[in-house]
């Protein structure tokens, strides 16, 4: 079992090519483990990207298991790390339309699969339809992961608009929430990310993991916040890993100046 405390987010801009997108995986989540990770996470859509989402995307669908999967499994086994990415998952069969499943997997250091996690909340806003293509995940009870001491939870991208996802996984036990992402650029995108990557760590009192693509799509700037809203690590335009060293001290430590999640007054209940 690794000793590496370290929570990486790796941001790149993935292509159309699996391999070269796996091959790039690799490279990054190694330097992260140079630096000190035992946890990497990766964006949205690392297994394939064009800029206008079409059928060549239903297309390049694989299974949870299929060969960049596989890939990722190797990876996590070969350096000893938790790699957490987004892939295209092949839809539900037999529907009328066929779409794929925005989907991000996290495999362990033995390559096993630790988590299974489907974007709830499909980009149908700022001009894009992504539920043309994609199909919504369920509402199914969050699959979390152990990671240094802490309780780890996923959610994808888009869900960070709505508050309620982050704090479903709290309230099931998630004290680092990871979001791999494709947040893309336009007006007021750049600053959104930041102030929701913060909102959610700050008003849930913990860690928030979030790694984006690189421009020209994305806006990079992938960060991670600790529960008082502090940026530990955080990235700018261009491909690389930033690393920061979340501890269950520091929530316990916040949670008694701000303990808004013992006085809360509402749940929530998924519908």
């Amino acid at each position: 079992m690794s000793t590496r405390t370290g929570v990486a987010v790796a941001q790149f801009a993935p292509g159309a090519d699996p391999q070269e997108n796996l091959a790039t995986v690799r490279r990054l989540a190694a330097q992260a483990v140079e630096r000190g990770a035992g946890l990497v996470v990766l964006p949205e859509y690392s297994s394939y990207f064009t800029p206008e989402i079409g059928p060549d995307w239903v297309a390049a669908a694989e299974e949870i298991d299929g060969p960049f999967a596989q890939g990722l499994a190797a990876i996590a086994r070969e350096l000893g790390v938790i790699v957490v990415a987004g892939i295209i998952e092949r839809g539900s069969p037999g529907a009328d339309v066929e779409r794929f499943r925005n989907t991000v997997l996290a495999h362990g250091p033995d390559g096993g699969l630790l988590a299974v996690s489907h974007k709830l909340h499909l980009y149908d806003a700022f001009g894009a339809s992504e539920s043309r293509w994609a199909e919504v995940g369920a509402i199914d009870e969050p699959q979390l992961f152990s990671f240094a001491g802490l309780r780890v939870g996923i959610q994808t991208c888009y869900d960070l608009r709505f508050p309620e996802v982050t704090r479903r996984l709290v309230d099931a036990g998630a004290d680092l929430v990871l979001v791999p992402s494709e947040w893309v650029r336009g007006p007021q995108k750049e600053h959104h990310w930041r102030t929701l990557v913060t909102a959610r760590a700050l008003e849930n009192t913990i860690y928030v993991a979030a790694a984006d693509h690189t421009p020209p799509i994305g806006v990079g700037c992938s960060m991670i916040v600790d529960p008082m809203g502090v940026a530990l690590a955080a990235l700018g335009e261009r491909e690389d890993v930033a690393v920061a060293h979340p501890t269950p001290a520091r929530i316990a430590e916040v949670r008694q100046v701000n303990p808004a999640l013992r006085l809360r007054r509402f749940r929530v209940v998924p519908g």
